[in-house]
C-alpha cells in the first residue's frame, strides 16, 4: 500500500509565525471546523464555540501563539492574506469586545481567556498536538470535532481517511530508493521527476509561478528581518541581530529594494568568513521575523523556516552556478521532495521527533537541493541530504519559555551552514562508496524520535528550557 502523495506546495506553505505545528496547524484546523459545520447547514445556528488544547499545544501554546491562531481562524482571518501589521489589532479588538465574527460572517460572544482551554496534563492518543473544537447551538445541541496538527502545518481530522494516497502520480515515490530508481530509469534529475509529478495537480505555468511566489515571500522575509531592529516579543527580551549584522557587512552603500540589496551583496567580499556571516545573517533574519509573528514560508516548519531561504540566498548571491529564476524553481522542487520523504518515513513534527524533525529535515532538504543546483547527480543530492540529517540525529526541541526564539533562531544558522557543508562533501564524493543511505538515515531518525524522552519534544519540560527556569543560564 503506497503512502501519502505530497505536493511541493504542501511542504512549502505561506503563513504567519512563530510555529507551523502550534500556530499554522491550529489556525487551519479552526478554518476546517468552520467549513465542516457550514456544509451540514448548522453554521447559522451556532451561538458559542470553545477550543480545548491538549499535550504540546497546551504546554507551549502561549509561547507559540496557539491560542491566538485558533481565535484568528475562527474569526475568519487567513494566515496567507491577513496583513501582518493588523494581527495584534484584530486580537485586541476580540479580547476587548469579548466577541468574534465567526467565519467573518456572524458575531458571537467569545472570551479567549474562557473559551480557549489549556489542558496541560492531558494528551490525545493519536498525536501530541491535539485540539478539540466545540460548537453550541440555539436548541441546546452541539457538535465537536478533533484535529491533530502533525507538523509543518499539516492537519489531520480524527478518523478521516488519507484521500491524498489515492492520487496517481507518474513517478510515485515512497522512499529514497524509489526516487533514485526513477531518476536512473528516466535519466532525469530529481527536480525533473518532481516537476512531472507536480503536473498531476497544476499546470507547468502554475507550478513555476507558485514556486516563484514562495521564493518572493522568502526573500522579502530575509530583507524585512535584515532591516528591522529592536527586541522580539514574548518576554525574553531577545535582541534582533540580523539588522546590525547586515548594516555592518554592507556599510553605508545605498539601495532601495530587495533586488538592489542582493546586487550589493553579490559584489561584496567572497571570503569564507564574509560568506559565513551573510548565511548566518539570512537565517537569523527569517526566524526573527517568525518569532515576531511575521510572514514566513513553512520549510518544512516555521521553527526551521530560515534554513532554506538562507541557503537559497547563498546560492543566488555567491555561487557562479546560479543563473536565473529557473534555478530557484529547481531548488525548491528538489528540496520539497526531500521534505516529503522525511514526512512519509519519519516525521516533521518536533512534538513527535524533537528538533531533528525541524532543523534536521530542513538542513537535509537544503543540502540535497543545493547539491543538485551546483551540478550534482541525483545520487550526490541524496547523499547530501543524508549527510545533513546524519549530523542532526537526536537533536532535542527544548524552547525556552515555549517561545520559538532560544535556541531555535540560532539553530537555523547551524542548519544552513551544515547544509552547505553537506552539499560540498557530497559533490566531492562517490555515492557508491557511501556506508549509509538516505532511507537508512530516515529510518534511524524515526527510531531515534520514538526513543527520545517526551520532555525533549517541544514541551519546555526539559533541556535548556529547564535550565533557564532554574536560573542556571546566567553565568
Amino acid at each position: 500500500m503506497h503512502m501519502e502523495r505530497i505536493s511541493v506546495f504542501d511542504i512549502f506553505k505561506i503563513g504567519i509565525g512563530p510555529s507551523s505545528s502550534h500556530t499554522m496547524g491550529p489556525w487551519r484546523a479552526a478554518q476546517r471546523f468552520l467549513l465542516e459545520i457550514g456544509r451540514d447547514g448548522s453554521f447559522d445556528h451556532v451561538e458559542a464555540v470553545q477550543v480545548d488544547l491538549y499535550g504540546s499545544l497546551a504546554k507551549t501554546g502561549k509561547g507559540h501563539g496557539t491560542d491566538l491562531a485558533v481565535v484568528l481562524g475562527l474569526n475568519g482571518d487567513d494566515p496567507v492574506t491577513i496583513p501582518v501589521d493588523q494581527v495584534q489589532a484584530v486580537l485586541q479588538q476580540i479580547e476587548q469586545a469579548k466577541t468574534l465574527r465567526l467565519g467573518g460572517r456572524k458575531e458571537i460572544p467569545f472570551d479567549p481567556e474562557r473559551d480557549v482551554v489549556f489542558l496541560y496534563h492531558d494528551t490525545l492518543p493519536y498525536h501530541a498536538n491535539g485540539l478539540v473544537f466545540r460548537a453550541f447551538f440555539r436548541n441546546g445541541a452541539g457538535i465537536s470535532q478533533t484535529y491533530y496538527s502533525v507538523g509543518g502545518g499539516f492537519v489531520v481530522k480524527e478518523g478521516e481517511e488519507n484521500l491524498a494516497a489515492s492520487v496517481i502520480l507518474p513517478f510515485p515515490v515512497d522512499r529514497g530508493a524509489d526516487l533514485a530508481r526513477w531518476c536512473r530509469e528516466q535519466e532525469k534529475s530529481i527536480s525533473d521527476i518532481v516537476f512531472q509529478n507536480e503536473r498531476t495537480w497544476r499546470t507547468p505555468e502554475d507550478i513555476r509561478s507558485g514556486l516563484l511566489a514562495i521564493w518572493a515571500v522568502m526573500r522579502q522575509c530575509v530583507y524585512q528581518g535584515c532591516h528591522t531592529d529592536g527586541v522580539l516579543p514574548g518576554g525574553l527580551n531577545v535582541a534582533r541581530r540580523a539588522h546590525p549584522m547586515s548594516v555592518k557587512l554592507l556599510g553605508k552603500r545605498a539601495y532601495d529594494s530587495p533586488a538592489g540589496w542582493m546586487g550589493l551583496i553579490r559584489q561584496d567580499s567572497h571570503s569564507f568568513q564574509h560568506i559565513l556571516k551573510w548565511v548566518s545573517c539570512f537565517a537569523l533574519a527569517v526566524n526573527e521575523e517568525n518569532a515576531a509573528f511575521g510572514r514566513v514560508v513553512t520549510a518544512p516548519t516555521n521553527g526551521a523556516a530560515g534554513v532554506i531561504p538562507a541557503v537559497l540566498m547563498y546560492f543566488a548571491c555567491f555561487c557562479p552556478e546560479y543563473r536565473d529564476d529557473d534555478d530557484i524553481v529547481r531548488f525548491l522542487l528538489t528540496a520539497g521532495e526531500f521534505g516529503s520523504l522525511f514526512k512519509k518515513g519519519a516525521t516533521i513534527s518536533a512534538a513527535m521527533g524533537g528538533c531533528q524533525a525541524e532543523i534536521g529535515v530542513s538542513s537535509a532538504m537544503a543540502a540535497g537541493a543545493l547539491a543538485e543546483c551546483l551540478g550534482g547527480s541525483p545520487a550526490q543530492a541524496m547523499m547530501a541530504a543524508e549527510i545533513a540529517m546524519e549530523h542532526h540525529l537526536g537533536m532535542t526541541c527544548d524552547p525556552i519559555a515555549g517561545l520559538v526564539q532560544v535556541p531555535c533562531i540560532e539553530r537555523n544558522t547551524m542548519g544552513a551552514v551544515k547544509a552547505i557543508t553537506a552539499a560540498q562533501i557530497a559533490l566531492e564524493s562517490d555515492p557508491a562508496k557511501a556506508k549509509i543511505s538516505l532511507d537508512a538515515v530516515i529510518k534511524t531518525m524515526k527510531e531515534t524520535a520514538e526513543d527520545m524522552n517526551q520532555k525533549y519534544k517541544e514541551t519546555a519540560d526539559g533541556g535548556l528550557a529547564m535550565q533557564f527556569t532554574l536560573g542556571l543560564v546566567e553565568c
